[in-house]
């Protein structure tokens, strides 16, 4: 896109074999602060557009080599947002209508009349970023609901979407591990979403939230007079996800009791309500989640291993937000201006020592306990940035142990060096991005690792105190 003025309100395109008139159109709209550009006939409008990206184009209808009808019907395949307003000196109604018909915004009559072309130019461009505001939402949308949601730029995050978008076109079950909060459920929602069962429901339960005998009611339902209680015949979960997804969250603490009909299911697709004796069929996908070592209790006799390779069909391992620290600005961004929208509160950054502080803290509670945090950050805001003293305290201990050293026992450059490292790692190896972190400047980062790769040749000498505070 061509770079313009930011106070430019629109970019119009000119198209007019006749000199004297395309001259005149835009110098009054160049005047009127547009950005504009022009051409002479349909042929050279079609060149100019690939550069300049119009959003309106003012075209007169006769015209040679290529006429205003024949640059409509050829722009309108490749520029769906674009607002055409076609200029006739012949006032032909029929050939208005053509033009209407074609996709023309309006028409004007030469010649033509400056307030109406004002007006119309005016309707035209916010029709036109009407239109671009509406296509940039729905492929918002789309992205969202390809990802289901989840926000991760780094590379462990990118590779696991991918694999989402590979393993969801097919039937197999998939087992998601992960640590507690780091967003299982959000991957079996866009495992169903970008599926051929997305019409089809999206049915999800908590193994570790019922007893043994409720755990099997809901799964299987249940027949009228099953047991105490049980006055009506009940659908389980089973039977609701008929034709969609059926999302199993804690499948470790599923009893060895229900492990059995479980795998049953899993093998032939069919189960019996609790007191019933119809055997029923559904066509159910399974995504189980866990945040357990599943072969770990399989070797416990815990689970059966049997069911374990029925449900690893695919496993996908969601990576800790230590993992991924990179990831942790643009996660925290993202609660701030949700929590902030929900409670109607005008909060716009963090400040720097806070970010610094997300980005060391090790997050046991992984993403959920970031937006925890954020939440009550939010509330405790008085201004419109978020600073240390907002976030909880126990964000504020250091985590010693995180850098893998023991202190005492190293000295000031080793521990310099576990710093920058992990920094790096956190960032991707972004220079930059680890310098903002660590508070040094990126200079400093470069030289090290520099002296670093030629101390392991053996090609310098460790330096100075005197060399090292010229990089401070």
């Amino acid at each position: 896109m061509s770079a313009l003025p930011q106070e430019s309100p629109g970019r119009i395109l000119v198209v007019d074999d006749e000199i004297n008139a395309r001259e005149a159109l835009v110098e009054l709209l160049a005047d009127e602060g547009y950005a504009v550009e022009s051409a002479e006939n349909g042929q050279r409008a079609l060149e100019r557009m690939v550069d300049f990206e119009p959003q309106v184009v003012l075209t007169d209808l006769k015209m040679p080599v290529l006429d205003g009808l024949g640059l409509l019907h050829r722009a309108r395949k490749s520029y769906r947002h674009v607002a055409f307003v076609v200029m006739t000196a012949f006032g032909s109604i029929d050939t208005a209508v053509e033009a209407i018909k074609a996709g023309a915004e309006n028409y004007l009559t030469k010649p033509v009349d400056l307030d109406a072309l004002s007006a119309l130019v005016a309707r035209a461009l916010e029709k036109a970023r009407l239109s671009e505001e509406a296509q940039r939402l729905r492929e918002r949308l789309d992205e969202r609901v390809s990802r289901g949601g989840i926000i991760g730029e780094h590379p462990s995050m990118q590779r696991l979407l991918k694999l989402v978008q590979q393993v969801a076109r097919s039937r197999a079950t998939v087992l998601i591990h992960g640590e507690t909060g780091t967003g299982k459920e959000l991957i079996a929602n866009a495992i169903h979403h970008n599926s051929p069962r997305r019409e089809g429901p999206m049915v999800a339960l908590n193994c570790a939230a019922l007893a043994e005998s409720l755990l099997e009611s809901e799964l299987f339902g249940h027949e009228k007079g099953a047991f105490t209680g049980a006055t009506a015949r009940r659908q389980g979960r089973f039977e609701q996800a008929d034709g969609g997804t059926l999302f199993l969250d804690e499948i470790s603490e599923v009893p060895l009791s229900l492990q059995v009909k479980l795998l049953r299911f899993l093998q032939q697709r069919s189960f019996e309500r609790v007191g019933g004796n119809e055997t029923l069929q559904v066509d159910v996908r399974i995504v189980a989640a866990t945040n357990r070592d599943l072969a770990e209790l399989v070797r416990e006799k815990r689970f059966r291993e049997d069911l374990y390779y029925r449900l690893n069909v695919v496993q996908l391992d969601m990576p800790p937000l230590r993992a991924r620290r990179s990831d942790i600005p643009l996660l925290a961004h993202h609660f701030m201006q949700a929590h902030a929208r929900e409670n109607g509160f005008d909060i716009k950054r963090f400040s720097d020592d806070a970010m610094r502080l997300l980005m060391s803290y090790p997050w046991p509670g992984n993403v959920r306990e970031l937006d925890n945090a954020i939440e009550r950050a939010v509330v405790l805001a008085t201004g419109d940035t978020i600073g240390v003293e907002q976030l909880p305290s126990f964000a504020s201990v250091a985590k010693v142990d995180e850098l893998n050293v023991l202190v005492p026992g190293v000295t000031l450059a080793e521990l310099e060096r576990v710093a920058i490292e992990q920094a790096l790692d956190a960032c991707d190896g972004s220079t930059q991005r680890a310098a903002e972190m660590l508070g040094i400047s990126q200079r400093k980062i470069q030289y090290r690792l520099k002296q670093w790769a030629e101390r392991a040749e053996g090609e310098s000498d460790p330096l100075t105190s005197s060399e090292t505070d010229e990089f401070e």
